[in-house]
C-alpha cells in the first residue's frame, strides 16, 4: 500500500514509524545543499585568487620586460661587444631598477597603512618622517652596492654613460645650457655649475620616475641660478640674448 496515498487510513503508531524516515531523509537533503554550497564558495573563491595571481603575474612580467628593454636601450651606448659582460651588466641594471622601485612600494604601503590608523594628525606625520629617512637609507645602500658591482665591469667613462642614461642625461644637457647660455662664465663658475649637476644625477638616479629624477635637478638649477645671480648676471637678459642666438643659428640651417 502506498502509504502518501492512503495517510488518512494509516494509524497514529504508523504515523510515528515513517517520521523519522522523512526527518532523516530531510536532514540529508540540507546537508547535501549546504555541501553544494561550500564547495561552489570554494570554487568562487579559488577562482578569484587565481585571477588575482595571474594578474599580479601579467604585471610583473610586464614591468621586468619594461626594465629589461630600458636597461638594454642604456647599456647600447657602452659598446659592450662580450656578452658575458653584457648580460652581467644587463642584470645589475635590471635588479638596480627593481630595488628602487620596490623600496618605493614599500614606502608606500606603510603610509597608507599609517593614514588608516586612528591616529593624531602629528604622530602620523612623524611615523611618514620615519618612514622617508628609512627608506633614504635604504636607497643610499643600493646605490652604493651598484656602484660597487658595475665598477669592475665598465670603464670610468661606461660608468659615467650608464649614469646619464639612468637619468635622461639633464646633467650633460643642462651643463652644456648654461656655457651656451653664459659664454662668459669662467672656470671657477663652471666647476660649480659641473659639481652641482654632477651631485643632482648622483641623487637623481635613486628616483623612481622621471618626475622625481626631474625635480632633483629642478632643485640644484635653482641653487645655480642664485648662485649665478649672485655673480652679478642678469639671468632674464642672459636667457632672451641665448634665445635669440639659437633661432639666429637655426635660421642659417
Amino acid at each position: 500500500m502506498n502509504i502518501f496515498l492512503h495517510t488518512e487510513k494509516c494509524s497514529n503508531s504508523t504515523i510515528d514509524l515513517y517520521l523519522p524516515v522523512v526527518k532523516s531523509h530531510f536532514i540529508t537533503l540540507t546537508i547535501v545543499s549546504l555541501l553544494k554550497v561550500c564547495v561552489c564558495s570554494i570554487v568562487f573563491f579559488s577562482t578569484i585568487a587565481a585571477c588575482a595571481q595571474d594578474s599580479t603575474a601579467i604585471a610583473e612580467a610586464a614591468y621586468t620586460k619594461s626594465i629589461t628593454e630600458r636597461s638594454a636601450k642604456i647599456i647600447q651606448t657602452l659598446a659592450i661587444n662580450d656578452s658575458i659582460q653584457y648580460q652581467q651588466v644587463l642584470s645589475i641594471l635590471v635588479q638596480q631598477y627593481r630595488n628602487i622601485n620596490q623600496a618605493q612600494q614599500v614606502q608606500k604601503n606603510a603610509v597608507t597603512a599609517m593614514k588608516q590608523q586612528a591616529a593624531e594628525a602629528a604622530e602620523i606625520a612623524t611615523q611618514i618622517k620615519q618612514t622617508e629617512m628609512l627608506k633614504a637609507t635604504q636607497m643610499e645602500q643600493f646605490h652604493q652596492a651598484f656602484i660597487a658591482q658595475l665598477t669592475p665591469l665598465v670603464s670610468e667613462k661606461q660608468l659615467e654613460l650608464i649614469k646619464d642614461g639612468i637619468t635622461y642625461r639633464i646633467f650633460p644637457i643642462t651643463y652644456a645650457a648654461y656655457l651656451d647660455m653664459i659664454p662668459t662664465l669662467n672656470d671657477a663658475q663652471k666647476v660649480k655649475i659641473f659639481e652641482w649637476l654632477k651631485e643632482a644625477r648622483e641623487l637623481a638616479m635613486d628616483g623612481e620616475s622621471s618626475e622625481k629624477k626631474h625635480a632633483v635637478f629642478g632643485k640644484f638649477k635653482g641653487r645655480i641660478n642664485n648662485y649665478l645671480s649672485s655673480e652679478g648676471y642678469d639671468l632674464k637678459k642672459e636667457t632672451t640674448d641665448w634665445q635669440l642666438r639659437i633661432k639666429a643659428r637655426n635660421a642659417t640651417k
